[in-house]
């Protein structure tokens, strides 16, 4: 004998007693914990931008070095500094994206659950806690003391690509994980070769978090400043050759003029620097999310 329920209703009561005051309780918790995360970043954004809002709308700023202006007197801009940072987070990016790509093909797609693949993923959890400080005491120990090669802007990259690398491998590891599997069957069905799976199926497929982990990456390198007092001196001027000595950036441009007061304008420029700095992380997170969404587009 079959009851018909058709015709009844469903009714959903709120919870009452102690798991209504569980359940508030819990809210309040979590709205908390999220007004407290987002206070620090307000005031840090508003705090930046209320001190170097002015220099940043002004063309010169982006147009105009340094060379010949002291802390006193007003004038000048970051472009040297710009030139400098962009520089140096192209030549790390070109050292540490195809390391790390590959490397997180070789822990995924040839060796995963082997003794090497868990050795060298201990590796990398090391290098994702190394300091920039012992990175860059490393490169100079390496290239200067040891090679003889001397200070320049070749080392720093080198040192910022140790801090990069293990950002950009994980992130990569992590995407190819969540490729299906029934993805590569079906390519090796089909007779075609494992790198050309790789090549045209895999990192196609994982090409969005891949692209976001390499935008990290330069985040986490862009805004270090002990590798650059390290391993390459500060330069008020324009300087485009990687081999050289000297080289302006945002970090240094922002350490150099820390001690200045307040009432001199270049105690204005530090803060305009740091403006300037989150504004080229923040365009880069926002080129990864264009490259993801343009790619999810592409798939549909």
């Amino acid at each position: 004998m079959s009851l018909d329920t058709s015709s009844t209703p469903l009714s959903f009561r709120r919870p009452s007693g102690l798991r209504t005051v569980k359940n508030g309780a819990a809210w309040v918790y979590v709205s908390l914990a999220a007004v407290l995360t987002v206070i620090p970043l307000v005031w840090i954004l508003y705090t930046v931008i209320s001190q170097g809002y002015r220099l940043v709308l002004n063309s010169n700023w982006w147009l105009q070095s340094q060379r010949g202006i002291t802390p006193r007197r007003e004038g000048g801009g970051a472009y040297h500094a710009i030139i400098g940072t962009v520089e140096i987070g192209l030549i790390c990016a070109l050292i540490a994206v195809p390391l790390g790509i590959l490397g997180a093909i070789l822990l995924i797609e040839y060796a995963r659950g082997s003794k090497a693949a868990r050795a060298v993923s201990f590796a990398v959890d090391i290098l994702s806690g190394l300091p920039s400080i012992v990175a860059a005491l490393f490169i100079y120990a390496l290239f200067i003391t040891v090679f003889g090669f001397g200070r320049s802007v070749i080392a720093v990259s080198c040192a910022l690509t140790l801090l990069m690398l293990p950002v950009v491998l994980r992130s990569t590891e992590e995407m190819l994980k969540l490729v299906p599997d029934s993805l590569r069957e079906a390519s090796y069905a089909l007779g075609v070769p494992c790198w050309k799976t790789i090549l045209h199926v895999v990192i196609p497929t994982a090409f969005s978090g891949i692209s976001t982990g390499v935008v990290l990456g330069l985040a986490r390198v862009m805004g270090e400043t002990a590798p650059l007092l390290i391993l390459v001196s500060y330069a008020v001027g324009i300087n485009f050759s990687p081999t050289s000595a000297t080289m302006g950036a945002l970090p240094t441009m922002i350490n150099s003029g820390r001690d200045q007061a307040p009432t001199l304008p270049g105690y204005e420029r530090v803060w305009a620097a740091a403006l300037t700095l989150i504004l080229i992380v923040m365009l880069l997170n926002l080129l990864a999310r264009g490259i993801a969404r343009a790619s999810k587009l592409k798939e549909k």
